[in-house]
């Protein structure tokens, strides 16, 4: 059911991956005096963050969408509230984490953030990359949940500049998730979110998975292997709370 709907839409509503105990533990000890103003996104450097996403990348209710060969890529902790709070517009997710700069022609959108070296990624990437959200905390409709406009991935790479035009060809789709719920998207999928109407918090960590080797001379900034997890039962068992950050 999840391979079908992310192969055809784009993305798959996945309840129940990570245990709420679990997803509890870990928000209550987030610092964000630790990681910025919104968030961070060098967490695969921590331990508990390349485990959790093992066990992510292993989970039986991924399998078919997550390569058995792919690598852990990236991990992003975002928290939106009232008192941090954005608007994201329509877009797709372009850039990734690289070890160095490579000059070739068909790279472009170098930036750097957190004094890690992003790039866009090559097209032929990009489609084989999956970004995995956990929340954890429940997302309703008030707490700018991310809206995603189904099978618009089938357009490929895409002007930005168009990407308000061309989302109006698809439905939208508001992903309002319960603690421990994931949604898994393709970054192509066209996406945004509002701001954050009500008084919770809205804390996710965003994994992303791709193919252990890239083009043109790039690397990756990180690459934790899959292999040696073994798939589990539909939930990820819980992590032992003296690992947790």
């Amino acid at each position: 059911m999840h391979v079908t709907s992310f192969a055809m839409e784009g993305f798959a509503l996945v309840q129940n991956l990570l245990p709420q105990d679990e997803c509890s533990a870990l928000a209550a000890r987030f610092s964000l005096e630790a990681h910025g103003s919104a968030g961070s996104r060098c967490l695969l450097e921590e331990p508990w963050c390349r485990e959790i996403a093992k066990r992510i990348g292993n989970s039986a209710s991924l399998t078919g969408i997550i390569a058995p060969h792919a690598v852990a890529v990236q991990c992003t902790y975002f928290e939106k509230s009232v008192q941090r709070n954005w608007i994201v517009p329509t877009h797709q997710d372009l850039s990734i984490a690289v070890r160095e700069k490579i000059a070739h022609p068909g790279l472009r959108g170098w930036s750097e953030k957190e004094g890690e070296l992003f790039v866009q990624s090559p097209p032929e990437i990009l489609e084989q990359l999956v970004a995995v959200r956990v929340h954890l905390d429940p997302c309703d409709e008030h707490d700018g949940p991310v809206r995603v406009y189904s099978g618009s991935h089938r357009l490929g790479l895409i002007d930005p500049a168009s990407a308000a035009v061309e989302k109006h060809k698809f439905k939208e789709v508001e992903c309002v998730a319960e603690i421990g719920s994931a949604l898994v998207m393709s970054p192509l999928l066209l996406h945004a979110s509002s701001k954050a109407s009500g008084t919770s918090l809205r804390r996710v960590l965003h994994f992303l998975f791709g193919p252990p080797v890239l083009p043109l001379g790039l690397q990756w900034r990180y690459a934790v292997p899959l292999a040696d997890g073994g798939r589990r039962e539909e939930a990820v068992p819980a992590m032992n709370a003296a690992l947790l950050p």
